[in-house]
């Protein structure tokens, strides 16, 4: 399905595409309410948002948000269970997961990677909600499953992978197993690094350097390993470029996102700018992309029932 070049042969070739967004928002510290981190936070939000002073809790429920979803997908695929129940609740409307099954993985090594990945983001889950303490929201209702409405078909629909009323199962095999990570890990890493100039504690810039670097090395394993397959079947390096066109058309008019095509004789495992310097999302254009909705939206895609917190309205593209 993903390897069908007929599906494939009409998407968009573009040529130097320039990185993956990524501001997944993880400034650390429940509330460490510093006035002038505070305030410039608000352009985290959305801009209907905008008047309001969005919290440095706010900002980390927002990530705890995505790591639940990051989470659920590996414990699932590595697992073939989710997040133990002590790891769900908290404020706002507590939601279950819709499908999520073990990857029959045949590559030792993305099976390892696999194993790697979940342990670390379930770590993250952990590390947030015990930061967070009594403030941390509660997981929200997420949708990882193989229905041709779900979210990860209505993804893969989106950039051409498949066709109207079929559905994409990203725990079928390896490769479809590396896509859908590629779809959250690429948007995770902007978004680390658009909340680090917002954060005035050095701890807590500290903690979320770390936490941008671990999402970093993600990944660039997922990039790696689909560049490394795509060597013998060229179908899987156009499938990260339809991907990447996918997520561009939803998070506004700039065309940043990269896959892992080669730019001349070199690979493209790192997207960068001209400066070699990645790009960052706004937590609006972050909910653009996991709403699956390039309007101004507050539920939708991976979370059928929206984020919980303050932070849950995408914006206007």
């Amino acid at each position: 399905m993903v390897e069908d070049a007929e599906l494939l042969e009409a998407l968009d070739r573009r040529k130097q595409r320039r990185d993956s967004r990524r501001e997944f928002f993880r400034a650390f510290g429940a509330a460490a309410a510093v006035t002038g981190g505070m305030a410039a936070m608000t352009s985290l939000a959305s801009p209907a948002m905008a008047q309001t002073t969005i919290t440095d809790a706010d900002v980390l429920n927002f990530a705890l948000n995505l790591e639940y979803l990051e989470a659920q997908f590996y414990s699932y695929a590595v697992n073939g269970t989710g997040l133990s129940a002590d790891l769900l609740g908290g404020k706002g409307t507590q939601g279950a997961v819709t499908g999520g099954r073990k990857v029959p993985f045949s590559d030792p090594a993305v099976a390892a990677y696999a194993r790697e990945i979940a342990g670390d983001e379930i770590a993250h889950v952990k590390f947030l909600r015990t930061a967070i303490g009594s403030s941390a929201v509660a997981q929200p209702a997420i949708d990882v499953g193989t229905d041709p409405n779900g979210a990860f078909s209505s993804a893969a629909r989106a950039a051409g992978l498949v066709g109207a009323g079929q559905s994409f199962d990203p725990y079928a095999n390896d490769v479809n197993f590396l896509l859908g990570a590629f779809i959250f890990e690429d948007v995770g890493v902007t978004a680390y690094k658009g909340a680090a100039p917002l954060i005035s504690n050095k701890t807590y810039l500290e903690a979320a350097a770390g936490i941008l670097a671990v999402e970093a090395y993600h990944a660039s394993i997922v990039r790696t390993s689909l560049y490394q397959k795509g060597i013998a079947t060229p179908t899987i390096i156009d499938a990260t470029e339809a991907i990447s066109n996918a997520r561009d058309s939803l998070d506004g008019t700039s065309d940043d996102d990269q896959g892992v095509r080669p730019i001349g004789s070199a690979s493209n495992i790192v997207p960068l700018d001209a400066n070699g310097i990645a790009y960052s999302r706004t937590a609006a254009s972050v909910l653009n992309i996991v709403y699956l909705n390039k309007a101004a939206v507050t539920k939708g895609g991976f979370f059928p029932n929206g984020v919980n917190g303050a932070i849950n309205l995408s914006t206007a593209n």
